[in-house]
Parts: C-alpha cells; sequence; structure tokens
C-alpha cells in the first residue's frame, strides 16, 4: 500500500516527473491499490488524489467530472503547490475556461507561476472578450507579460477592444463571430460554420455582411431545415436588432434580456460590424449594474472584489465617504430642534414622537425610490412620466398616511401618551411627513436619471436624510401652531 507524500516538500522537477508518470506508466501496481469510483469530485476527494499520486487518474476526473466554474471554486481552497498542478493536468481547452471563473488574485498567481508556452495556449483558447476582461484586472507587468505570449493579430484585436471606453458595448463585445455572404448557398455556409465554429463563442446565430456592413442575420435552425440549394439572401432576417460600439453595455444587455437573444451584433459608425455581445456576457454586465446599484444605495462605494478579498482598509474607505456626509447632514436637523428648545422644554413628550414620524418618513420615501429606481433600470419608468408619477404617488400617499394617522392616534390614545388634540397633532404631522417623503422618493431618482447621474445615488441614506429635515421642520411648525408655542 502507498503512503502518503508531502506535496509541500517536493520540488518542480519531481512534480514534473510524477505528472509524467502517471499519464504513460499504466501498468504501475501500485495505482491499482487506488480504484476510482464514479462519484462528485469535492475539494477533500482532489487532495486525496493529489496525496496518493493519482495523477491519471485524477486528470480524467477533472475532464469528465467537474465543471470548470465549480473547479474555479475549489482551486481558491487548495494551496498554491496544489493549484498550479491541478491546473497543468486539465486539457487546454478546460484549462482557460477554468482561468475565466478564477478571481483576479488566482489568475495572477498562475500567470506567474506558468511557462510562456503554457500561457499561450491558455490564451489561445480563450475567446477574446474573456481575455480583455483578464487582462483589465492585472497589474502592467502581468499585462505586458500575457501580451508577449500572444500572437500579433490577436494583441492587435485585444488592443482595439482595449480602446473602447469603460462600460461601453464595444468593451464587452467578442469579435469572434461567424460571417457570412448574401450569395452563398445552405450548403456552402453549413460547410463554413464546421471549418470555423469550433474558434467561435457562438455558431447558432450568423451574421450576414457586405463589405464588412452588417445587412442581414441567419439563425442555424433556418440553415438546417431549409434546402442546401437555397440562397443566404433568400433566408436571411433583415428585421433585426443592433448596437452600437459606443452605446451603453447595460442598455445591451437589457436589449438581449427583454428579446430573448442568443447574441446582439454590435456595428461602428458605419454600420460596420466588429462583433458580437454574448447572452452570458449580457447576464454579467447586469449582475454587476445590480450589485453596483445595491452598494450605492447602502451607501458603499462600489467594489469590483469579493467581500472577503477586500481588506479591512478598503472597506472603510468605501464607507467613511457617505457616513461621514449624513452624519454632517444630520447637523441640519440638530439646528432644527435648537430653534424649537423652547417648545421642547414646555412639552418634553413631543422628543418621544420624532423617531416614529422620522423612521415612517423614511421607510416611506425608500418604499418609492426602490420602485423608481426598479421601473428606471428596466425601461418601465422615463422622466417624461414624472408628473403623472407624482400625482400617483401623491394619491397612494394619503391613502396610506390616513391609515397610519387613525392608528397611531387610536394608539397614543390607548397608551396615554396624549390626549385627543396630541393625537390629531401627531396623525396630520404623519400625513404631510408620508406625503413628502413620496413625493421626494419619487422624484429624486428621475431628475438624477435626466441629469446623467446614477439613480441609486438618490435611494435610502440621502432620502431618508431629506425626509429627516422636512419631517422635523414640518412637526414643529405644526406643533407650534396648534399648541400655540
Amino acid at each position: 500500500m502507498k503512503t502518503n507524500v508531502d506535496l509541500s516538500r517536493m520540488t518542480d522537477e519531481e512534480w514534473g516527473h510524477a505528472v509524467a508518470q502517471s499519464e504513460f506508466d499504466y501498468d504501475d501496481p501500485a495505482q491499482e491499490e487506488f480504484p476510482i469510483e464514479r462519484e462528485e469530485l469535492t475539494l477533500e476527494r482532489i487532495k486525496e488524489m493529489l496525496s496518493n499520486r493519482q495523477f491519471k487518474e485524477l486528470k480524467e476526473e477533472l475532464e469528465n467530472n467537474i465543471y470548470p466554474v465549480d473547479l474555479a471554486d475549489i482551486l481558491e481552497e487548495v494551496d498554491e503547490k496544489q493549484l498550479v498542478l491541478i491546473f497543468r493536468l486539465l486539457v487546454k481547452e478546460e484549462a482557460a475556461e477554468t482561468f475565466t471563473y478564477m478571481n483576479s488574485d488566482l489568475r495572477e498567481f498562475l500567470i506567474n507561476a506558468l511557462t510562456d508556452s503554457e500561457l499561450e495556449e491558455v490564451m489561445e483558447e480563450m475567446y477574446l472578450d474573456d481575455t480583455v476582461d483578464v487582462l483589465e484586472e492585472m497589474p502592467a507587468n502581468v499585462v505586458d507579460r500575457l501580451l508577449m505570449v500572444t500572437d500579433e493579430e490577436r494583441r492587435a484585436q485585444i488592443n482595439q477592444l482595449l480602446q473602447y471606453p469603460e462600460d461601453s458595448a464595444g468593451s464587452v463585445m467578442n469579435v469572434d463571430y461567424i460571417a457570412l455572404n448574401k450569395e452563398m448557398t445552405v450548403e456552402e455556409a453549413i460547410l463554413k460554420i464546421r471549418q470555423v465554429g469550433l474558434n467561435r463563442e457562438t455558431i447558432y446565430t450568423c451574421y450576414v455582411t457586405e463589405k464588412r456592413r452588417l445587412i442581414g442575420a441567419v439563425d442555424i435552425k433556418d440553415l438546417l431545415t431549409t434546402g442546401e440549394s437555397r440562397v443566404i439572401e433568400e433566408i436571411m432576417d433583415t428585421n433585426m436588432l443592433y448596437g452600437e460600439t459606443t452605446e451603453d453595455q447595460e442598455e445591451v444587455a437589457r436589449t438581449i434580456m427583454k428579446y430573448g437573444l442568443i447574441a446582439l451584433p454590435i456595428v461602428d459608425h458605419e454600420h460596420c460590424m466588429v462583433g458580437i455581445v454574448t447572452v452570458d456576457d449580457a447576464m454579467l454586465v447586469l449582475q454587476e449594474e445590480e450589485t453596483e446599484d445595491i452598494s450605492i444605495m447602502a451607501g458603499v462605494n462600489p467594489n469590483d472584489e469579493s467581500y472577503f478579498g477586500t481588506t479591512v482598509l478598503e472597506h472603510v474607505k468605501s464607507r467613511i465617504p457617505w457616513l461621514l456626509f449624513l452624519m454632517l447632514s444630520a447637523t441640519v436637523t440638530q439646528m432644527i430642534m435648537n430653534n424649537y428648545e423652547s417648545a421642547i422644554a414646555v412639552m418634553p413628550q413631543l422628543t418621544g414622537f420624532i423617531p416614529m414620524l422620522t423612521g415612517t418618513g423614511g421607510n416611506c420615501g425608500s418604499q418609492s425610490s426602490a420602485l423608481m429606481i426598479r421601473g428606471l433600470a428596466v425601461g418601465e419608468i422615463e422622466f417624461k412620466d414624472l408628473f403623472k408619477i407624482i400625482w400617483k404617488e401623491i394619491r397612494v400617499a394619503i391613502s396610506v398616511s390616513l391609515i397610519l394617522a387613525v392608528i397611531n392616534g387610536c394608539r397614543i390614545m390607548l397608551m396615554g401618551q396624549g390626549d385627543v388634540m396630541m393625537a390629531a397633532t401627531i396623525g396630520i404631522t404623519m400625513a404631510c411627513t408620508v406625503i413628502i417623503a413620496k413625493i421626494v422618493g419619487c422624484t429624486l431618482p428621475l431628475v438624477a436619471k435626466k441629469v446623467g447621474l446614477d439613480p441609486a445615488i438618490m435611494a435610502t441614506p440621502l432620502i431618508s436624510t431629506l425626509v429627516d429635515i422636512s419631517t422635523i421642520s414640518v412637526y414643529f411648525a405644526i406643533i407650534s401652531a396648534a399648541f400655540k408655542i
């Protein structure tokens, strides 16, 4: 029975020798003592096979029993020596796909650990848009090394994509698509797909171009179900959707999701086709945009790294600006209350209702802003709908405020916190607070969108602060008028 091996003490030469033996020595009786059963390939199982030096069996398991995205997650849990060995056991297609799913730290380590020839194989198998994504995350010295192992033609394509504005459709598109000629027969088109399809990210939709200008599209389904002698021009669809290289990537992604497209062709200002944005890239763009919106709505500056991948100092830097702004803006509320010190001295119980009023107002404003931000994101709401939205929110606010005011008035009376006059005053303040909060909550995101800002900026923290200020002002104004203080 073979004993466990301390992997950390093996040299690179010993690793290479071990892998070579495992791949070519099929008659090793020691390996037969560890029969491989088809089961889920887990982190523990991978580590066990490495310790037992079952490299040939592990290579087969990695090829057949695990998805690249799952393997990328597992590789975050292994040590550096094991990471390099496992990656070298992968066939080059699987290695390239796994590489695209890794976090930036793992990628940078592997780039520094692999040889130039190994890096070249990975870069050749990666789709161009994934390559650009990797390059954008890497330090300059790492980018230089990656470009050095890339052939001249591909390097020129990469440089072209890197020149497009950040967050534009051009920055996320893939230039690997299938272009057909309108004079081709269906038989010729299918033959071309067979010849170049393996190097394309998607073959389900092919694009018809004339002098590089996009003139039509044809689905693989149409090619396979029509006569081979028919001409592409007869079956292509000329009424198609497309995006432009400078268009916002989020708009392109939403077009893909709205119309259920597998890919969207991207053209330049001369209507020449330069690439496609595929549905998987669209999903990633929407995920990143939603993450950014959630961060902003929570008063945190967006960060591309994961929670655990972000240091404590970086967390502090991303959170402190909003916290400082909100803390300092709260001094306005304090100044308003200082102006009514005499009223508070006469009726100290007034301060007890402030948290309830400001909390209710903030919640109402947050509800409206969340609906507006979501509506703007999916294209359901536009700035031209502003007055229609305000009128609707006012009616909602009146209904909500009446219910809250009546219930709160009954609570005040039952708990002995005041008389009918106090209950009525608080009820009127509640109604005004809810109406103001609803109007502020629905208006600010629309205004932000109109002036070119992210609507998520006008979310919970900022709206709560503005509502607090207006609530305190209205509250003491009504109290002063009602009780003559």
